[in-house]
């Protein structure tokens, strides 16, 4: 205990690391446990058939929330002007910029959206959920100096009050209203809160709007990239909601939000954790530049999977314990949702450190390449397996897809001289095993869903 108190200790990079991982999964941590907690409280207080149709507004939100991540965030942390003040101005005007044009866009598809899906509540519902788009474009760039400088204490802190507001929002307008709209506006109110928590408690100068020529171009030249992959990003991360939409009820897609939401916890956490700190750590020592940061960093990689994969093996052994523990019959089948979402995420947990040297190195586009070899496989293999075998075989195929590009992956981290092969090797030998177990455990509940044929 005194020796882990005694890395948290000083400004050297190694104890603001720990201190940021301390920081980064107590916040999350908390954060989810308030998102579940809410969540067992509002499936009592609405039916499945409002968290899909929030699933689907959500999917559409998130999407244009990551269209609007240009790299302002991964620029201020690579670049040596990071901590410029025209610099930082200049990217919170383009962000700013950015959410207005988002709102505009969540204005024009929503009735499109509302046609295709067959769900006419969509046409209102988008463009009130994307009015948050533009109120987040005013966030402050000192928060993304914080992550920089892995000054991360007082951010969660922020994020887990604006959150919890949210939620008292969310329960009370639940039981008032009964309604879809208990979510959206709630999430308006949680996020106007984050903003306003921001411009009082975070040290630094406020922005003011300013465009600096060579400031823009350097965020624009890497932001290109950036914003393609964030284009990819979302059709990987995103995609079975969108395509499961289509195919499913919406009450059957609220009951895989459930199981989704769950079986993805370990995974939301570590890569929340790996994007705010590797980032910072590659940046300062960079595993191509000596043998030492090598193994550093290989050290890290070995502990971060470990620890990952502890935790998601927790959910495919007992998520569908879990889920008849916490939720009503109209739930239930979320449990071996839960189950064959977490064996399936095992080969992303193996390759999830190494794409993040890229972006600290400033090469984007390599970050796009692999961001857009992943959307394009995971939406293929998901419509070949609902197609296939309906629900099941989507659920399959996600873990496929992460097997077929994992080429794809070690050509980036080799050329950032980040590939660990013994360690992608004893991982894949550990979740192949840990994944059959977990399978064969619950193989009553598995059988269970594919028999739904849904």
């Amino acid at each position: 205990m005194k020796i882990f108190t005694k890395h948290l200790q000083g400004d050297g990079l190694r104890a603001r690391a720990m201190r940021g991982s301390v920081w980064t999964i107590a916040g999350y941590g908390t954060s989810q446990a308030l998102r579940l907690a809410a969540n067992l409280i509002l499936t009592r207080l609405l039916f499945p058939e409002a968290f899909g149709m929030m699933a689907l507004v959500t999917v559409f939100m998130q999407g244009l929330m990551m269209f609007s991540d240009i790299g302002v965030g991964p620029s201020i942390m690579q670049s040596k002007r990071g901590d410029d003040p025209d610099f930082l101005n200049t990217a919170w005007t383009i962000q700013v910029i950015r959410g207005f044009c988002l709102w505009l866009v969540a204005c024009a598809i929503a009735a499109p959206v509302s046609r295709f899906y067959g769900e006419a509540q969509l046409a209102q519902l988008i463009p009130a959920v994307g009015f948050g788009l533009l109120v987040t474009g005013f966030n402050p760039t000192r928060l993304e100096t914080g992550h920089r400088h892995l000054h991360l204490g007082l951010i969660s802190f922020i994020q887990i009050i604006s959150q919890t507001i949210g939620i008292i929002a969310a329960i009370f307008l639940a039981y008032i209203t009964g309604s879809v709209w208990a979510f959206v506006v709630s999430g308006l109110v949680s996020t106007v809160s984050h903003l306003i928590l921001l411009n009082m408690y975070l040290p630094g100068e406020r922005n003011h709007f300013r465009w600096e020529k060579t400031a823009a171009k350097e965020l624009i030249t890497y932001g290109k990239w950036i914003f393609l992959s964030t284009v990819s990003g979302f059709l990987f991360m995103q995609s079975d909601k969108l395509i499961l939409g289509k195919f499913l009820t919406i009450e059957a897609l609220g009951v895989y939000n459930i199981g989704y939401f769950l079986a993805s916890f370990p995974l939301l956490v570590s890569s929340t954790v790996i994007h705010k700190i590797l980032i910072p750590l590659y940046r300062e020592r960079p595993p191509a530049a000596s043998a030492e940061n090598y193994q550093k960093l290989r050290k890290m990689r070995f502990a971060v999977t470990a620890s990952i994969l502890s935790l998601l093996m927790i959910f495919a052994f007992f998520g569908a314990s879990l889920v008849s523990i916490l939720y009503d019959l109209r739930y239930q089948n979320a449990g071996a949702i839960v189950v064959l979402t977490a064996c399936m995420q095992i080969p992303l947990v193996i390759i999830l450190t190494y794409d993040q040297a890229a972006l600290a190195s400033g090469d984007s586009r390599r970050f796009f390449i692999l961001a857009a070899s992943k959307a394009v496989v995971m939406v293929t293999v998901l419509l070949i397996g609902i197609k296939m075998a309906g629900l099941f075989g989507a659920l399959l195929s996600q873990g496929i897809a992460i097997i077929i590009i994992y080429p794809v992956a070690v050509w980036l981290a080799k050329e950032q001289g980040a590939w660990d092969p013994e360690h992608d090797i004893i991982f894949s030998i550990i979740g192949l095993l840990l994944g059959s177990a977990a399978l064969w455990y619950n193989l009553d509940v598995i059988l269970a869903l594919k028999a739904l044929h849904i």
